[in-house]
C-alpha cells in the first residue's frame, strides 16, 4: 500500500542498482587499434576503453506506432523497431591512444582528403562495424545485466575544449555510435544471445 515506508524499504531487496557499477568493452578494427585488441596487452585501445569509459547508458528500446483513422477515431498499430544512437564519454590521457584509434577508425570509413573507404574496412576483420558490450554489476561485483551492441561504428567524436584556466581538469570526449541492434540474455529471442557473457 502507498505511504508505507517500511514496505518501500522491503521492496528494495538489494538496495537498488547503482549507475556507477559498469564497464564497456569494445573491439576496434585492426587498422584502427593502437596496440591491438588483445586484453592482455596493457595500453591497447580496447583495454583502455574498459578503464576509461566513464559514462554511458544501457540502450533504450523503441517501437514506432502507425496511426490509422476510422470515422474520426485514431487506431494505433505497431510499426517498426528503431535503435537510437548509443554513446559513451572517455577520460583522455596524454598518449591519446583511444582518441587516435577512433580517429583512424573514422578516417578508414571515409578519409579526410581522398573521400574513400579503406579496403580493410570493407571486408574482413568484421569490417568497420564492431560489437561492444556494456555490463552492469551488482554491489558485490557480479554481472547482473549485459547488453551486446551489435555492428557498431562511430559517427561522431566530440571536440575537446582547451582552456588556459582549466589547469585542474582532465580532458574528456564523447563518442557516438550507430549500430544495428542490441541483444541481452533476459529479453532477446535469439540463440545468438546465449554467448553474450563471453568477452569480446
Amino acid at each position: 500500500m502507498p505511504f508505507n515506508v517500511q514496505e518501500f524499504r522491503a521492496s528494495l531487496v538489494t538496495d537498488g542498482a547503482r549507475a556507477s557499477l559498469f564497464d564497456v568493452m569494445l573491439t576496434f578494427p585492426l587498422v584502427a587499434a593502437t596496440g591491438g585488441n588483445a586484453p592482455g596487452v596493457f595500453g591497447s585501445a580496447a583495454q583502455q576503453v574498459t578503464f576509461r569509459a566513464k559514462s554511458t547508458s544501457l540502450p533504450g528500446d523503441s517501437i514506432s506506432s502507425i496511426g490509422l483513422n476510422y470515422f474520426g477515431r485514431e487506431i494505433k498499430i505497431a510499426g517498426n523497431r528503431t535503435f537510437p544512437d548509443w554513446s559513451f564519454t572517455v577520460i583522455n590521457d596524454e598518449d591519446f591512444t583511444i582518441r587516435n584509434s577512433f580517429e583512424r577508425w573514422m578516417s578508414g570509413i571515409n578519409s579526410h582528403v581522398s573521400n574513400l573507404r579503406m579496403p580493410a574496412l570493407i571486408s574482413g576483420d568484421g569490417g568497420y562495424q564492431q560489437d561492444a558490450i556494456v555490463t552492469q554489476y551488482s554491489k558485490i561485483g557480479e554481472p547482473i545485466k549485459q547488453y551486446r551492441i551489435v555492428g557498431a561504428f562511430p559517427t561522431d567524436v566530440s571536440a575537446i575544449d582547451l582552456d588556459w584556466g582549466a589547469g585542474d581538469q582532465i580532458e574528456e570526449f564523447s563518442v557516438t555510435f550507430a549500430y544495428q541492434w542490441w541483444e541481452t540474455l533476459e529479453t532477446t529471442d535469439s540463440s545468438s544471445a546465449t554467448s553474450l557473457f563471453q568477452t569480446l
